[in-house]
């Protein structure tokens, strides 16, 4: 398997504490590295940051959404994407289409062909009509109905 390397940075504002902005972090992408600098924060880890994103995107029913904006933002392979600093406080994902006036976390992914295939798969009435793992290899599929 290729290296899958995951990145953010997030600015801290003035009236914020980092603890709460590093609780955003962790809440989605739990386990990164940081860096923390007076005014902004920096993280970064491997494909095992990824399982809790991966898992809220299901438990949330928000991956028709969320792979639209992958794929937007991807390049190659890497996909970029903003997420809400203020619902990631609260353990939820949510992309703004653009900056907040607190700050979004900045996420760069790379290193997988099919990333957006496992993060957000393709599906049929919100059901992923086929689940991959990060090498790209089938792990299930919906039956069709006949």
């Amino acid at each position: 398997m290729r290296t899958v390397e995951v990145s953010l940075y997030v600015s801290v504002r003035p009236t914020e504490r980092v603890e709460k902005v590093v609780s955003a972090i962790e809440n989605i992408f739990p386990g990164l590295i940081m860096d923390i600098r007076g005014d902004r924060i920096d993280a970064y880890d491997g494909h095992e940051s990824l399982k809790n994103f991966h898992e809220l995107l299901r438990k949330q029913r928000i991956l028709d959404t969320a792979r639209s904006v992958m794929l937007n933002g991807s390049i190659g392979n890497t996909v970029q994407f903003r997420l809400s600093k203020q619902a990631a406080l609260m353990g939820i994902i949510s992309f703004p289409p653009d900056e907040e006036p607190l700050g979004s976390l900045h996420v760069q992914i790379t290193g997988a062909e099919r990333l957006v295939d496992w993060l957000a798969p393709e599906t049929r009435d919100g059901v992923p009509l086929v689940e991959i793992d990060l090498e790209g290899q089938e792990v299930g599929r919906i039956e069709e109905a006949f």
